[in-house]
């Protein structure tokens, strides 16, 4: 079964289709990657599966459910979670109170038990800080957890933002260009971490990428936009052999 899945999506702004007829779907767990050349589309369609843009035609479905229309806070709460292309995060707290904010939504204690710090607050706040401290030790990061954002280097910059995404429980994961800026070494690492993620978490991820080893060699599935237009789907092989994503990314007559 489908957990996240698109249907005929398409967005317009003014006379310029962005994309048109794009179709796609994630099963449980599959790690699925959204390739193409630069201006293709694939930052839109993230954008229109979380409510930055709102599609023109078509419908995306989270576990059978119609998102469209829906806010972002309430897609977020409903099960997807995104990284960004560039780093949002806030940099100016700590590592920790990076994580811990993401789950401000799961908090169900009252303000006057937060302001007289009541039993309810404390007990909340303790299971908070422990699953965000889980969490960072999963990216190798809780002995740096009282450190200023800021002050972390950027591959671990990278990593603080996927383990936020991953604070609200998602049950799909949109990384875009999680390596972007990396070197060999944490490229790799960030591939084992992310098939880490998948099978500790059980969630389907859906990646855009340009260093095509890391696509290659991380997802199951690929999906190939060109001009707002999905030209190929496949696995690893078919998409490398296939002679329109050769061309779309290479040229040809």
């Amino acid at each position: 079964m489908a957990v996240l899945e698109a249907k005929n999506l398409g967005i317009a702004f003014g006379g310029l289709r962005a994309l048109q007829d794009v179709q796609f779907s994630i099963g449980e767990k599959e790690i699925i990657g959204l390739i193409g050349p630069n201006g293709a589309g694939k930052t839109t369609v993230f954008n229109l599966l979380t409510d930055v843009y709102v599609p023109t035609e078509g419908t995306i479905t989270l576990e059978n459910q119609n998102i469209v229309g829906k806010k972002t806070y309430q897609i977020t709460q409903g099960g997807i979670s995104r990284t960004f292309q560039n780093i949002r995060l806030f940099k100016d707290i700590s590592v920790i109170d990076n994580v811990k904010i993401a789950m401000n939504f799961q908090m169900k204690y009252s303000v006057l038990s937060g302001i007289f710090r009541l039993p309810a607050y404390r007990r909340e706040e303790a299971q908070v800080a422990k699953r965000a401290h889980e969490l960072l030790q999963v990216f190798n990061l809780d002995e740096k957890s009282e450190d200023l954002a800021k002050n972390l280097p950027y591959g671990q910059q990278r990593k603080l933002e996927i383990a936020r995404a991953l604070a609200t429980n998602p049950k799909v994961l949109l990384l875009d260009e999680p390596a972007a800026g990396m070197n060999p070494t944490e490229t790799k690492e960030l591939m084992e971490t992310i098939r880490l993620i998948r099978d500790r978490f059980g969630i389907a991820i859906l990646l855009i990428e340009h260093d095509m080893n890391f696509v290659m060699g991380i997802c199951e599935r690929i999906y190939v936009l060109d001009y707002g237009k999905v030209i190929a789907e496949g696995n690893p092989e078919e998409i490398r052999n296939n002679p329109r994503v050769i061309t779309a990314y290479l040229g040809g007559e």
